[in-house]
């Protein structure tokens, strides 16, 4: 059987995400930022002057621009901007890896619940409904004291709070395509129900999944900075944008430059990852486009 209609899906699916760019300044504004952070740490070990841990005497929560520190030294005399560039690829690597973790995991569960239906869809929904109920941090929170503090567990924790979103969003827009006419004509011809869910159903259904990947990435970076910032999160000495706002609060009297860089990165990133988002939905979504 033919692919042309997976093909013609993901063309079209990679047409509207540069359409949406071109149609609107704020996306393509705002996947301007997260590329430039994306380089900071994708290029963290060239990009930092210093060792993000190396401590350097007599420079304890030194002003900016002393000794060669462009952003000054933390209160055991690290260099900021090297911990602040090295935080930054922790924080990408978390949204980046807990996302796509979960969100593979949700799509395969989304298909099969749309596909089996009955006691299989009913249970993995109801599943979804519970861990929904919750709110994201708190199962952040247990989930991290379960598993212990460390960026993989964070990982783990943020993939696991991803997959019911991914499952329902998945779950809906499969039933929604299965009802289509190409569906029932390549039943007619004969193809397999797993041959038509993946070169057909999925690639004309990933449009509403991509938009949420971009959104869930923003939510995860926050959420790996909130745990981090209350400890549970990447431990010492590693670099993490929320454990240096944590460690922050201590000295915003003394050393207020030490919580704006840090803070400064996130903001621009989840703005970056907002604007982009809000594009692609208008372009993906005909109903918000009209609207």
């Amino acid at each position: 059987m033919s692919q042309t209609p997976s093909l013609m899906g993901l063309a079209t699916l990679r047409d509207r995400a540069l359409d949406a760019m071109a149609a609107h300044p704020l996306g393509a504004f705002g996947a301007a930022l997260v590329a430039l952070v994306a380089a900071i740490g994708l290029f963290a070990p060239w990009l930092a002057p210093f060792d993000p841990d190396m401590q350097f005497s007599g420079m304890r929560l030194a002003a900016p621009g002393t000794g060669g520190h462009l952003l000054g030294a933390d209160e055991l005399s690290r260099d900021i901007l090297s911990r602040v560039i090295h935080g930054t690829r922790v924080s990408l690597l978390a949204g980046v890896a807990s996302v796509s973790a979960g969100a593979a995991i949700g799509i395969l569960l989304g298909m099969v619940s749309a596909t089996f239906g009955n006691k299989v869809d009913a249970l993995i929904m109801r599943a979804c409904d519970v861990i929904l109920a919750y709110p994201g941090i708190l199962l952040g929170i247990v989930a991290v004291a379960v598993l212990g503090p460390g960026l993989v567990q964070v990982c783990i924790a943020i993939a696991f709070l991803n997959i019911p979103v991914f499952a329902r969003l998945m779950r809906s827009a499969v039933l929604k395509e299965r009802s289509l006419e190409y569906v029932k004509a390549a039943q007619v011809q004969g193809a397999s129900m797993g041959r038509i869910l993946f070169y057909h159903i999925m690639p004309n259904s990933i449009g509403v999944v991509i938009t949420q990947i971009s959104a869930a990435v923003g939510h995860a970076v926050l959420l790996e900075a909130s745990l981090s910032f209350l400890g549970l999160g990447v431990q010492a000495p590693t670099a993490s944008l929320g454990s240096m706002l944590s460690k922050s609060r201590d000295y915003l009297g003394a050393a207020p430059f030490y919580s704006i860089a840090p803070g400064l990165v996130l903001f621009v990133l989840v703005l970056g990852l907002n604007f982009f988002t809000d594009a692609l939905q208008k372009s993906l979504n005909p109903t918000s486009k009209q609207r």
